[in-house]
């Protein structure tokens, strides 16, 4: 038992100072991007809003993205309506510039500012370390690692530990030495925010592999039902892409058109249940059609399978958008306690080998 003991420690403390590094970078740019919205309407108010006491018609709003789009449609990527922050239109082009326009009188407001870049490179590094193409998997593979064995077998230390005196596994010594007082944070945090840190890593490292994550959900799912339900859905006459703009969906907002590259590729529809921030599940449709207007793929909350469903929720758990404002402000200081938990962990282990 002593010789698996002190394995564990070794395990906690190697995965420490490798995964938790990674760890701790993902949860302080991840912890910033909570903010994300409010900080870039801020600092972007007249590319972003129109102003609280402005009406949000969505059949005008509508009626402006149809004349955008067939103004600019020969170099446009991406057309974006309101989302989240974003109350106006922004188009993306083939030249990599993004404009902003009035939702109602298609107003032109400006390009995209350094605010917004700023938080789009962040996410990027969130995600990836900024390392192109295996960034990605060092990131996800590091999370799994911090969810499995690093969280885990920092808790088994600390109930082998304190499981006889509870207490005094969640008291912290202010007046200790400098080792003891490491330890006592130490602990303290790791203990308090197991189970939040738990859900925010397990929910993380689902966008490097998702692939694995659906197929091991896929045990909820009703295969006969889901596939009729879809057989139902993609049957019909086709559409064009304008038609879906002159007649918007009943159930879900559009978002986003990301329109074809070439002859071969098709359109694609992103749309949302409510497009502003509000608490709750996250539910979603994903369409896509060839040039010709034929349905090639579709998703939709309503009729999905419930791997499809659980699966869609993982942004939300992660972001802490799924609790509300209360939720967000978890996952904020839940971010900040990874580098905590490294900077008092690797001062252990100097302080250890200097004695």
């Amino acid at each position: 038992m002593v010789t698996f003991n002190r394995f564990i420690r070794n395990l906690h403390l190697w995965l420490g100072l490798t995964c938790g590094l990674i760890a701790s970078i993902s949860g302080l740019t991840g912890s910033l991007y909570i903010w994300q919205p409010e900080i870039t309407s801020i600092f972007n108010p007249e590319l972003l809003t129109i102003g609280q006491n402005t009406p949000f018609d969505e059949n005008m709003l509508y009626r402006t993205a149809y004349e955008l789009v067939e103004e600019h449609r020969d170099s446009l990527t991406k057309i974006n309506l309101p989302y989240r922050e974003q109350q106006t239109i922004s188009l993306v082009f083939k030249n990599g510039a993004t404009h902003y326009y009035h939702p109602i009188s298609g107003h032109f407001l400006g390009e995209k500012s350094a605010t917004i870049k700023f938080f789009e490179n962040l996410l990027n590094f969130h995600r990836t370390l900024g390392i192109p193409k295996i960034g990605k998997y060092i990131t996800g593979t590091s999370t799994l690692l911090f969810f499995l064995l690093l969280l885990s077998s920092g808790v088994y230390l600390w109930w082998k530990t304190y499981s006889s005196n509870l207490i005094k596994g969640f008291k912290i010594k202010w007046s200790a030495k400098k080792r003891k007082l490491n330890y006592d944070i130490h602990k303290v945090l790791g203990a308090s925010f197991f189970i939040p840190l738990m859900v925010i890593a397990f929910s993380g490292a689902y966008f490097t592999y998702n692939t694995y994550y659906k197929s091991v959900l896929g045990i909820f799912d009703n295969s006969e039902k889901a596939k009729s339900d879809q057989l139902r859905l993609t049957v019909g006459g086709t559409k064009t892409y304008q038609d879906y703009l002159r007649n918007p969906d009943k159930n879900y907002d559009l978002r986003t058109i990301v329109f074809p590259n070439n002859e071969r590729e098709g359109y694609h529809f992103r749309y949302i249940q409510n497009r502003f921030l509000m608490s709750g599940l996250r539910k979603t449709k994903e369409l896509k059609i060839d040039q010709k207007g034929s349905i090639t793929s579709l998703t939709d909350f309503q009729t999905d399978p419930n791997s499809n469903r659980i699966a869609a929720q993982f942004y939300p758990v992660h972001i802490g958008e799924l609790g509300g404002l209360w939720g967000r402000v978890m996952v904020f200081f839940s971010g900040l306690i990874p580098i905590t938990l490294y900077i008092t962990g690797l001062s252990l282990f100097v302080l250890k080998k200097k004695k």
